[in-house]
């Protein structure tokens, strides 16, 4: 059967993927349209807001050059799990795994999804926030239906994401082209020195470091290009350039989008506004405004698919080096999708959806997100240390990764300070990691009896989701003792 990984082997599939995830994909992407509430709520006035979008992108840029080093220097698909497995070993490898299942992929897809059902239901309830359990029902409903299309067909989700996309692209265009005609205006009070500055609130140290919580959300995806660093051609020059080009202007977007809000809103506005970027259709666009909604319903919706797509990817890998259940390194006979990690992504997403609010869940993922880049940061010095003779085609100054995890630092520790519930218990979930590594994968001579129950289940779950392993090189009909028909990963057998 087809490999059904997100990359395709031919240099076509490659050039198309890099688009996609690259420049219009993932890192412009629905924190956008999430985010700049969080980001103000934090940081206490607008001009401190605007230099935590700037900041962000600085921070991005540093981490990016780090994962472009490690990248060229390990040159294996699976970005931060391959490269931390590599430096560190199979715990450290098992850890970042478990946490990216458990509760990145997981909770970046129930934001969103959170994100798609307030912007539907606000032009339904627009005087109060939509409630709660019509919010629920309605991100369920949508996560349910893009779980089914990537278990019907690879096809079928990669053109979802690609005409979704454009809904993304469009509300962006829209809200700063309106920016800059307000600003032609002299609609821009909100944005000269005395009002920008003006704190309504003394930020502390820890909100500050949650405000950059907030906008690490809307900048994720940056470190996806490491998915395909082999293939590239020429990684050394081709590489920076598509970080030193792409996160400025992601950069630029993020932050003329969030100066277009302020033309039309006021702080306060902004702050009590459940979806930001209706409400500054509603002021503006007049009959018009119903496209806001619209298109960032569209670009939501892309957003739910591309996470569904790539995480059900990455449990797929993970079981492939065993560190995950077989079950989940199988795929559909006919569809060849990985129906299993699909199904654990959508429910793990369900659960965590149901236990909290969107702007909670931000913070939640995004310190998770930031131990994670900061860990395998730390692996670029230790690697250096460990093995200074290999071969690096791209090597930063030591002041980049050091810059990098000295902002790491402060934004852990005062944001846990800030969120010790929220932050704690992401760090106990990372932890449980630990027994089932060793019971899971690192202990072998396990008791017949747990192989057995282990069997039984893997067993069961083949049938009921109608998956076998994907068999890679299978030999011509004619030179098998038996026929495809009786092979045991069959369709065939699989029925009997």
């Amino acid at each position: 059967a087809p490999d059904p990984a997100p990359w395709g082997s031919s240099q076509a599939d490659l050039k198309q993927l890099v688009g996609r995830i690259w420049p219009t994909g993932n890192i412009i992407g629905s924190g956008i349209f999430i985010s700049p509430k969080g980001v103000l709520e934090h940081a206490g006035s607008v001009g401190l807001a605007l230099v935590v979008w700037v900041l962000g992108g600085g921070i991005a840029v540093l981490g990016s050059l780090c994962y472009a080093e490690l990248g060229v220097a390990i040159p294996k698909s699976g970005g931060d799990y391959s490269y931390v497995t590599e430096i560190f070993g199979g715990l450290a490898g098992f850890l970042l795994l478990w946490s990216a299942v458990l509760i990145m992929y997981p909770t970046s897809l129930a934001v969103i999804a959170l994100t798609f059902s307030n912007y539907v239901l606000q032009p339904v309830f627009p005087n109060c926030i939509p409630p709660y359990n019509a919010s629920r029902v309605l991100s369920m409903v949508c996560l349910l239906l893009l779980t089914w299309v990537n278990s019907s067909s690879v096809r079928w989700a990669t053109r979802i994401q690609d005409i979704f996309t454009a809904g993304k692209l469009l509300a962006l265009a829209l809200i700063i082209t309106m920016g800059f005609i307000q600003i032609f205006k002299g609609n821009y009070e909100e944005l000269t020195p005395s009002n920008a500055f003006n704190f309504w609130m003394s930020p502390s140290v820890g909100q500050l470091a949650l405000a950059f919580l907030q906008g690490s959300f809307a900048f994720s995806g940056w470190n996806f290009l490491n998915y395909v660093t082999e293939e590239l051609v020429d990684p050394r020059r081709n590489l920076p350039r598509a970080i030193f080009i792409s996160i400025p202007l992601v950069t630029f977007v993020y932050t003329f989008t969030n100066i277009a809000y302020f033309t039309a809103m006021s702080p306060q506005e902004l702050l009590s506004s459940n979806a930001v970027a209706v409400t500054f259709g509603e002021k503006l666009l007049g009959y018009f405004s119903w496209v806001m909604p619209v298109s960032v319903a569209l670009s939501t919706f892309g957003g739910i698919n591309g996470y569904l797509f790539t995480s059900s990817r990455l449990c797929f890998s993970g079981a492939r080096e065993g560190h995950l259940p077989s079950l989940l390194a199988m795929i559909h006979v006919k569809h060849c999708t990985p129906i299993p990690a699909l199904l654990v992504c959508c429910l793990t997403t369900i659960i965590i959806m149901l236990v909290g609010d969107t702007y909670t869940l931000i913070n939640y993922v995004s310190f998770i997100n930031y131990l994670c880049y900061g860990v395998t940061i730390i692996g670029l010095i230790v690697l250096r240390w460990k093995k200074p003779k290999i071969f690096r085609p791209i090597k930063v100054n030591l002041l980049v990764p050091v810059t990098y995890l000295l902002f790491w630092a402060f934004l852990l520790i005062f944001s846990f300070y800030s969120e010790p519930v929220v932050c704690g218990i992401g760090l106990i979930i990372i932890l449980t990691g630990v027994p089932v590594f060793f019971l899971g994968v690192y202990w072998r001579n396990k008791p017949k009896c747990v192989n057995r129950l282990a069997e039984s289940m893997t067993y069961w779950g083949q049938k009921l989701c109608f998956v076998v392993h994907p068999q890679e090189g299978a030999p011509e009909e004619d030179d098998l003792p038996f026929t495809h028909s009786q092979l045991p990963g069959s369709e065939k057998s699989l029925k009997k």
